[in-house]
């Protein structure tokens, strides 16, 4: 796409924003369970130039959510500078990624898939692109955000998916920020290539309200080796080797802006969100016959990847909370919008090494075209009064209205003579998907305080309706869930809390799950064929918590969670053949014909019909469990005389188990443990500061059909050096991943579901991946 387009589009979406005086916040602050409430008009807002030089140490906050929450300032990451939420994210409780080195895109909550966690934008969701309903946390950059909420259990007030939980992130609200600053710096990666990145900040009064407004251009860039070995299975005999290397490379655009005004006796937050991803994937692969060189005369094959990746997220929202009959109303609208346009095309060129040098086998290029557009409209009524000096009742409805449309196209060409161009993408194939959700949710919930002991207790009942078509096959489905939930907390002391959360959550079926499509040979050689009567999981959870101030600034903490999952979604047999087994199954008889001219079933040898491979689908089918310890603590070492020295840890013990057609094992791609440990060294006589934060997270499993990998990752040391230049102007330098991290990998594979129990393996992988550091020197200014 090229900087004009680019350009243009990001002006139009400021231009937009500013016109409808929207973005960032969809009201004037969160607090802490996804609701909204309103700021007081005698609040001051915070002065932006302390983000700009911060003068102390920031530690994570107290929450005062009667839910179990865990919330921490922009203030406190950014001293490493993040790039984007995703790592930010990567410095909290409890939160794991299974993705390639240097990529933090799908926050696993408690290491669970990211389907389970729930994403909000300021309290609100958001669509992605996942076919697991998740959403790339990495899609938001760091600068923008005034705050992140870990919501351990649900509320009645919230929505109920998350099953491991919510990750809220606060954008900055015009109310609450004062002032303007603009950022500026560059990134130097290990192959030599830079990327730029800045933007701004400003805030004021205008018109009688609070203006916000916001840009941020940040380069991206992650150039990765991989190495794959190949086995007949393990301590098996060498099959072959492949080199690849893999570089991302793109640029982020956002913008958001925010206005606040009291109107009347209420007060009107209007909000708004763009971000555009421009980005490309190229991945160059060289396979050999030999576990070391790289001689032609081990050559097998080559292969190109080029991914290219356009994506916007487009979000609007309005509330007005205002007085009416006694309580306090709030009025809620929200629009978000994602769009994806992926052009996604894979050449290769194979060669038979039966000859020295291996001569020219084949060439074939398969080109996919993707286009993805999921929608959400939704609106909240709530309302909220007293019903004694010390209880309240809230009670409302939420209303959301999904839409997705995914338009897939493919075309397959092949290649005549070694060296020549493959002849163009000329005739797709098309296939096109399109899901309605009709959700409406209405609540019930009690809350109030007596002494030290705060309480919430509520009832939501969530309703779906589901349309779905695919391949001119249309189906449709509904259900609804009761989700009962109650919190206590209780501050036994000024320094020390205890709290308790039990509530019932749900995860709904991916969307590749409820398509009426058959997908050939998705399990090597299974098919795979959608169920729209599929139920979404449930699960109860409970959550047992302490907490203690440690002195003015410094907190610990510790939680222990369970939950019992109930209707798993699991991928099942269907006991019918697959196309492979049928077609296999023609050739082998129309062999035994033109052998046997005139043979019947009678005839002794005629091919007896056993398939190996079958149709699978997914149904809901047993239970789960999930539990865990969560530890965190940050404090100043004052007890030490080191008032200036801040020290961070937080350490998450996670396990699990689920039964499937093979045994028993923990959820699909949960870490056994995830940690952080860093410090903070202000200089205030120096004006600098400096500091390092250390990550590691614990070995992965996952079992599929026909498939086993299991995942481990290297540690990831950051560290940064700072320089303030009186209160307005600051430096800092950061290097991340300078350990070179790698992701390394354990593939089984198998051809059907029969030798997978059997163990007969038809190839065992030994993949690794690497990365360097990444230098990032930043400079801002306030004023």
């Amino acid at each position: 796409m090229s900087k004009t387009i680019l350009a243009s589009r990001l002006s139009r979406a400021l231009a937009s924003g500013l016109l409808l005086a929207c973005a960032g916040h969809a009201s004037a602050q969160s607090d802490g369970s996804g609701a909204q409430a309103a700021s007081t008009a005698d609040d001051e807002p915070k002065q932006l130039d302390t983000i700009v030089v911060q003068g102390d140490i920031v530690y994570r906050n107290r929450s005062e959510a009667t839910a179990p929450t865990l919330s921490y300032d922009l203030e406190y990451f950014q001293r490493f500078e993040p790039l984007t939420v995703g790592d930010m994210l990567k410095r909290v409780p409890s939160v794991a990624f299974v993705s390639d080195v240097l990529e933090y895109d799908g926050a696993r909550l408690r290491g669970l898939d990211p389907g389970y966690t729930q994403i909000l934008i300021n309290g609100k969701k958001v669509p992605g692109a996942g076919d697991d309903r998740s959403f790339f946390v990495d899609r938001i950059p760091a600068e923008l955000v005034e705050r992140i909420e870990i919501v351990r259990n649900g509320s009645a007030n919230r929505s109920g998916d998350a099953i491991a939980g919510a990750l809220n992130i606060v954008l900055r609200d015009a109310y609450e920020f004062d002032g303007k600053y603009v950022r500026a710096g560059a990134m130097h990666f290990d192959d030599g290539e830079w990327k730029g990145t800045y933007g701004g900040v400003a805030s004021g009064e205008v018109g009688g309200g609070r203006l916000l407004g916001g840009f941020n251009v940040q380069g991206r860039y992650n150039p990765k080796q991989k190495k794959s070995v190949r086995f007949e299975e393990p301590a098996g005999d060498f099959v072959n080797r492949e080199d690849q290397t893999d570089v991302r490379d793109g640029t982020d655009y956002s913008a958001n802006a925010s206005y606040t005004r009291d109107i009347g006796n209420g007060r009107l937050s209007l909000s708004g969100l763009y971000v555009m991803t421009d980005r490309t994937q190229t991945e160059h692969s060289i396979e050999y016959n030999t576990p070391t060189g790289d001689s032609r005369d081990n050559l097998l094959s080559v292969n190109e990847q080029v991914v290219e990746i356009d994506q916007d997220t487009l979000t609007f929202a309005a509330n007005y909370k205002f007085d009416m009959l006694g309580g306090r109303t709030d009025l809620d609208f929200g629009y978000s919008d994602f769009k994806d346009e992926t052009v996604d095309t894979e050449e290769q060129t194979e060669y038979d090494d039966e000859e020295t040098p291996p001569a020219f086998d084949a060439a074939e290029g398969t080109r996919i075209l993707t286009d993805t557009d999921d929608s959400e409209l939704t609106f909240s009524f709530s309302h909220e009064r007293d019903l004694s000096a010390s209880s309240k009742i809230e009670f409302g409805v939420d209303y959301t209205a999904k839409d997705r449309e995914v338009d897939l196209r493919t075309s397959e060409v092949e290649g005549e003579e070694e060296g020549e161009p493959l002849p163009p993408y000329a005739e797709f194939e098309r296939a096109r998907s399109t899901i309605e959700e009709r959700r409406v949710d209405p609540y019930l919930m009690f809350s109030g305080r007596r002494g030290g002991i705060a309480w919430e207790a509520g009832l939501r009942y969530e309703t779906t309706e589901v349309d779905v078509s695919a391949d001119d096959a249309d189906d449709s489905n509904d259900y609804a869930t009761l989700l009962p939930s109650a919190h206590l907390r209780w501050d036994v002391t000024a320094n020390d809390r205890i709290s308790f959360s039990v509530g019932r959550t749900v995860r709904r079926p991916d969307f590749n799950f409820v398509l009426p499509l058959t997908l050939e040979e998705e399990f090597e050689d299974n098919d795979f064929v959608g169920n729209p009567a599929l139920d979404p999981e449930t699960a109860w959870g409970i959550d047992i918590g302490y907490e203690r101030r440690l002195g003015r600034r410094g907190i610990v903490g510790v939680n222990v969670f369970y939950r019992d999952v109930k209707d798993l979604i699991e991928v099942v047999n269907t006991g019918a053949p697959s196309a492979t087994a049928l077609g296999d199954f023609e050739d082998e008889v129309e062999d035994f014909l033109d052998e046997n001219p005139g043979a019947t079933p009678a005839t002794p040898g005629y091919p007896v019909f056993d398939p190996d491979s079958f149709v699978y689908t997914a149904r809901n089918v047993g239970n789960g469990h999930v539990y865990g310890i969560e530890f965190d603590a940050s404090t100043p070492l004052s007890a030490l005389g080191l008032p200036d020295t801040g020290v961070f840890v937080n350490y998450s013990w996670l396990d699990s188990s689920v039964d499937d057609a093979f045994g028993e094992r923990r959820f699909n791609g949960q870490a056994h443990y995830v940690y952080n440990v860093g410090f903070i060294q202000d200089l205030p006589s120096l004006g600098a500061a400096f500091g390092a934060s250390y990550r590691r997270q614990g070995d992965a499993f996952a079992r599929l059909l026909a498939e086993e990998v299991a995942t481990s990752y290297g540690a990831d040391l950051e560290v940064f050096v700072e320089k303030r230049f009186g209160d307005s102007f600051s430096v800092r330098l950061t290097g991340s991943n300078l350990l070179n991290a790698s992701k390394d990998e354990v593939f089984n594979k198998f051809d059907n579901e029969a030798d997978q129990l059997d163990r007969d393996f038809d190839e065992f992988e030994l993949e690794t991946e690497e990365a360097g550091p990444v230098y990032q020197l930043i400079a801002r200014y306030s004023f």
